[in-house]
């Protein structure tokens, strides 16, 4: 049976780190934590993964070291080493059109103009993976939307943070184990 690969999206460096746009990361990191590792540099593919054993099933962990715009190299070189099929394939990542604390779980469709998904689409020829798309919400007022995502999150926000990032990383445990159409019943009605 292939792995599985969940790939949380963001941007590297410690300025980015705490950033709404690199949430997706966040929870992959989180994951890891809460498997008993944590990502760490993989030399082929010039990501940081961690290959985890879960439930019976090989998933590797990982996030790129490239900008959101340029996640779909990262992607496909771990798919590719890991030979990974895009069925098997959960994309982690911020959503604008979302509210804050609410997260979907969405298979295939279109990259709603976020510059990471539009990356990974055009890079694998297809938009077929799983997404956990975590809830960022609106920026307020006419605040730019590139701005906002690049923004830490508000200190309310960052106290509910830690069981937003617990409940995306439950939903990729039941893509994982039970399959898309039950962690959308499960985790798309709030």
């Amino acid at each position: 049976m292939p792995a599985w690969l969940v790939v949380g999206l963001g941007n590297p460096g410690p300025e980015y780190g705490r950033t709404r746009h690199n949430v997706g990361v966040m929870a992959v990191e989180a994951l890891a934590e809460r498997w008993g590792g944590r990502l760490t540099s993989h030399r082929y593919t010039r990501c940081e993964t961690f290959d985890a054993r879960w439930d019976g099933h090989r998933v590797v962990l990982a996030r790129g070291r490239s900008y959101m715009n340029e996640s779909g190299g990262p992607v496909k070189a771990l798919a590719d080493y890991f030979d990974v099929p895009i069925g098997r394939m959960i994309i982690v990542h911020d959503e604008l059109d979302i509210a804050f604390g609410a997260l979907r779980v969405k298979h295939g469709g279109g990259d709603g103009g976020h510059n990471g998904l539009r990356s990974v689409r055009r890079v694998l020829g297809s938009g077929e993976t799983t997404r956990i798309r975590i809830g960022i919400g609106r920026p307020p007022g006419r605040q730019d939307p590139a701005d906002y995502v690049l923004k830490a999150f508000s200190a309310a926000q960052r106290e509910e943070l830690p069981s937003l990032l617990e409940r995306a990383d439950e939903a990729i445990e039941c893509v994982i184990d039970q399959g898309v159409a039950v962690a959308q019943n499960r985790f798309n009605s709030d």
